[in-house]
C-alpha cells in the first residue's frame, strides 16, 4: 500500500512549490520541456476576432514576457469588449437571459492547464482558468464552483448582461413561438448587427511560442447563444477547445463546440504535427475526420446539409515549434489573425469546403 499524502504534508511543500506556482509554472512543475530558440520564431496566431489580441500578445513577448501572460492579455482586451457578443462582458446569454462563461489555459513547459465552465458574473474566466492551473491540484472548476474559487482569489462580482444583449436576447424570446404569451414591442427596431437574431456560436483563441521555445494557449467564450443553462462547450475541455505540447505545437478552436468535444479536435490537430504535418494540413486533416463523424450523426441534429456535408462552422488555428502556422476552416470565408514579428494582419483560413 501507498503512503498517505496527508494535507499537513502538502502544507509542507508550500514554500518549495510556492515560486513555481507564482510565476505561472503551475502546482506540479514537473521536468519543463525546452528546446533551442528558433531565431525569428516569435509568433501569436488567433481567431479573426484576435487582431488586437495578436497585437498585444505580441508586444508582452518582445519584452521578453511569459507566453501564457501574453496570450491571455491579448484575449483580456476581448473579454472586457461590450461589443464582442461572443466572450465576456456582452456576450450574449443561455435561454434564462444569464450570461456563462468558459475558459482554458495549457501552458506547454509544464503541460499543465486550467478551466472553469459556466461561470457567472466575472467579466475575465480566462484569469480564472490560470489560477485554477497555478494554485489548484484541478484542471476544471464549474459553475457555482468556479465562482466562489474566483471570488476567494479577489475577483468582483459584476452584471455582464449589457442593454445589447439583453435586447438580443429579448427578441429570440419574443420570436421563438407563436404559442407563448411573448410579444414583441411594435415599436423596438435593434440595430441592423442584431437583424435577425440568430443562435450563434464565437469564441477567441490564442496561441503563441516565444524565442525560448515555449508554446502556450487560451481560449474564451461565452458560448452558444440561447443555450440550455449549465451547458458547456469545447472550449474548457482541454483536447477539445485547446491542446498544447511543448515538443509539437499548440491548437485551438472556435465554433460548434459539441463537434470538437466529440473528437478531441484540437489534441488531434496537435498529434497530427507531431506526426510530421504542417499546421494546415493537420488541421484540415481534423476537419475531414469531423465530416466524415458528422455523417453518423441523428438527422435530428440538424447539422448535415442536403449534400451529408457539415451544416455548421468550425475553425481550427495551429502553431508547431518551429514557428509555422496555419487558421483553416470548414466553410470558406472566415480569417484569421496572427502576428509574425513583423507584422501583425488577417489571413484567409484554409477551407475543407467552398461556401457557395
Amino acid at each position: 500500500m501507498s503512503p498517505r499524502f496527508s494535507r499537513r504534508d502538502f502544507l509542507k511543500t508550500g514554500v518549495t512549490v510556492g515560486a513555481a506556482t507564482l510565476s505561472g509554472r503551475g502546482l506540479f512543475s514537473g521536468t519543463v520541456q525546452t528546446a533551442p530558440a528558433v531565431s525569428g520564431a516569435l509568433r501569436v496566431v488567433s481567431s479573426g476576432n484576435g487582431i488586437r489580441a495578436t497585437e498585444k500578445a505580441m508586444e508582452i513577448l518582445n519584452k521578453g514576457g511569459d507566453p501564457l501572460d501574453a496570450v491571455i492579455a491579448g484575449v483580456n482586451i476581448v473579454e472586457d469588449d461590450p461589443n464582442d457578443m461572443s466572450v465576456g462582458y456582452g456576450g450574449l446569454p443561455n435561454e434564462d437571459g444569464v450570461v456563462e462563461l468558459d475558459a482554458s489555459v495549457m501552458y506547454g513547459p509544464t503541460h499543465t492547464s486550467g478551466a472553469v465552465a459556466s461561470i457567472q458574473n466575472i467579466k475575465n474566466p480566462s484569469k480564472v482558468a490560470k489560477l485554477v492551473m497555478e494554485r489548484t491540484m484541478h484542471c476544471l472548476l464549474v459553475s457555482e464552483g468556479a465562482l466562489k474559487f474566483a471570488l476567494a482569489h479577489g475577483f468582483k462580482k459584476e452584471n455582464l448582461l449589457t442593454d445589447k444583449a439583453r435586447e438580443a436576447w429579448l427578441r429570440w424570446k419574443e420570436t421563438l413561438s407563436d404559442r407563448d404569451n411573448w410579444l414583441p414591442a411594435q415599436i423596438r427596431k435593434l440595430p441592423e448587427d442584431l437583424q435577425p437574431v440568430m443562435m450563434t456560436h464565437g469564441t477567441i483563441n490564442c496561441i503563441a511560442i516565444d524565442a525560448q521555445g515555449r508554446l502556450a494557449g487560451v481560449t474564451t467564450t461565452s458560448g452558444l447563444s440561447w443555450k440550455i443553462p449549465g451547458r458547456v462547450g469545447d472550449s474548457p475541455i482541454i483536447g477539445a477547445g485547446l491542446y498544447v505540447d511543448n515538443a509539437v505545437g499548440a491548437a485551438g478552436s472556435t465554433g460548434l463546440g459539441e463537434a470538437n468535444i466529440r473528437t478531441c479536435a484540437s489534441f488531434q490537430v496537435v498529434n497530427f504535427m507531431g506526426q510530421g504535418m504542417s499546421p494546415e494540413q493537420a488541421c484540415l486533416k481534423a476537419l475531414e475526420s469531423i465530416a466524415e463523424k458528422t455523417k453518423l450523426w441523428p438527422r435530428a441534429l440538424n447539422l448535415v446539409n442536403a449534400e451529408g456535408r457539415p451544416s455548421f462552422g468550425l475553425n481550427f488555428y495551429a502553431l508547431n515549434k518551429k514557428g509555422e502556422f496555419a487558421g483553416a476552416t470548414m466553410w470558406s470565408g472566415p480569417k484569421y489573425a496572427v502576428h509574425d514579428g513583423r507584422k501583425n494582419e488577417l489571413r484567409e483560413c484554409a477551407f475543407l469546403y467552398k461556401t457557395k
